[in-house]
């Protein structure tokens, strides 16, 4: 390895961190996952990312992709690979003031991207963490709090540019190179490295945000409200259900409505909410208005040992009452996982199926549960987590690749149906047959 970096370093102009440099146990960890690569590659140019692209090629060796690091799965390192950081490519620029047109670097934050944006009174619609990386977040769908208003955040994705496997540098949008740009809006980092986006932003006002909280016992009721609620409400309002939290009781903790209102104007947040305050007995209700950059909260890195081990899936309207029989009969047993369930629909359902890779436009809800813990902890809850989801599979389908525990074949299959799947094959067969771009939910060529 000592000698080939050696050549690699007439080419590229960045970091190269191996295992004797200083900094080297940071630069090989992710956020929540630890790795031991080889060598860890900041790049300062495309052009650095250009060659550590083919040198990667060359070598033959596991390559990982990180932008802002935050992959349950620990994408965004390895063991005895070469790790890509993008970390210094995180520029930030409104490059079009009159249609908003917002040019990000492929290893920046979205909390970085809410505080550029707001002197300007613009936002992106995009996760809900501001140490989320723009790229993985992008590249998978981007579900948040301007949803069902603005959609997901590749919805607002115009242009972007990536080196592919071959060390090119190509542009992709609606007329260059269309398949690419259809398969990189939901086909996450399987065709390329993203050195750039361009979104179109949209003009901002501060959001009506908190929570109504109501108890446990109502879980039944409030979840069955605050869905047909959502169904048929303004785009503006966007919302979570909390259960079973553990940092608000765990098993007992309150059902927590988290809302958020695309308006500044009090009249209209209430007009919204009235419907959620009456849904039971209200516990707290903190809603004020607030920047939406105070929307995105800090990310806590786990403390060593400690696993987070997420699973989803999505929910058509016809599963809907069931789905949430289950929920709350489960956490009414004071037995339940820490679950979370988004209301989806709205300018996200208004894209058709086919018009990006990321194929569930037609899903009301998404449930996901969380297990959190040391390794004994979680292996005595996996069971109950498992009869959870074994009630509710007749009333889910599919899944969302960025919220995904696992990366086997069925988890490939269930955040790609068939139809999206064999597309995306064909596009990663002519871009990256060798599949170099694997540490992903990987769609093999």
């Amino acid at each position: 390895m000592s000698t080939t970096l050696t050549s690699l370093r007439q080419d590229f102009g960045g970091d190269i961190i191996d295992p004797t440099a200083a900094g080297y146990a940071e630069a090989a960890r992710t956020v929540l996952a630890a790795g031991s690569p080889a060598v860890v590659l900041r790049p300062r140019t495309v052009a650095d990312v250009r060659a550590a692209v083919r040198f990667a090629a060359a070598g033959g060796q596991p390559l990982a992709v990180r932008g802002g690091g935050h992959s349950f799965l620990g994408f965004g390192t390895n063991d005895g690979g070469l790790v890509l950081d993008l970390g210094r490519l995180a520029e930030i620029e409104l490059i079009d003031s009159d249609r908003h047109l917002v040019r990000i670097g492929g290893g920046a934050t979205w909390g970085a991207v809410a505080d550029a944006l707001a002197p300007h009174g613009l936002a992106i619609s995009s996760g809900d963490t501001r140490g989320v990386g723009v790229g993985g977040l992008t590249l998978g769908g981007g579900i948040g709090w301007k949803l069902r208003r603005y959609g997901l955040a590749l919805d607002a994705l115009v242009a972007a540019e990536l080196v592919t496997a071959d060390g090119s540098l190509v542009r992709v949008d609606a007329e260059q190179q269309p398949d690419l740009f259809w398969a990189i809006r939901g086909g996450g980092g399987n065709f390329g490295v993203v050195t750039a986006f361009e979104f179109a932003a949209h003009p901002t006002t501060d959001l009506h945000f908190g929570r109504i909280v109501f108890p446990a016992a109502e879980a039944g009721p409030v979840l069955l409200g605050w869905a047909d609620h959502l169904r048929g409400a303004p785009e503006e309002l966007t919302s979570i259900a909390d259960l079973a939290n553990p940092m608000a009781g765990g098993p007992e903790a309150p059902v927590q409505l988290f809302v958020a209102v695309d308006s500044d104007d009090p009249a209209v947040a209430d007009r919204l909410l009235a419907p959620l305050r009456d849904l039971g007995t209200v516990l707290t209700d903190d809603v004020a208005p607030r920047p939406y950059r105070d929307l995105l909260v800090e990310g806590r890195t786990p403390p060593p040992g400690m696993q987070l081990i997420p699973r989803n899936a999505f929910v058509a309207r016809s599963g809907v009452p069931q789905a949430l029989d289950v929920i709350a009969d489960t956490v009414g047993s004071g037995r339940s996982p820490a679950t979370v369930i988004r209301g989806l629909g709205g300018a996200m359902s208004r894209v058709p199926a086919d018009a990006t890779a990321f194929a569930h436009r037609d899903a009301e809800l998404m449930i996901m549960t969380v297990l959190a813990g040391p390794a004994p902890v979680i292996e005595a809850a996996r069971p109950g987590v498992d009869a959870l989801w074994q009630r509710l599979a007749p009333h889910v389908t599919g899944a969302y690749a960025n919220f995904l525990g696992t990366a086997d074949e069925d988890s490939v299959a269930a955040a790609y149906p068939e139809p999206t799947r064999l597309r995306l094959a064909g596009i990663k067969r002519a871009v990256d047959p060798t599949n170099l771009f694997s540490a992903n939910h990987n769609i093999r060529p």
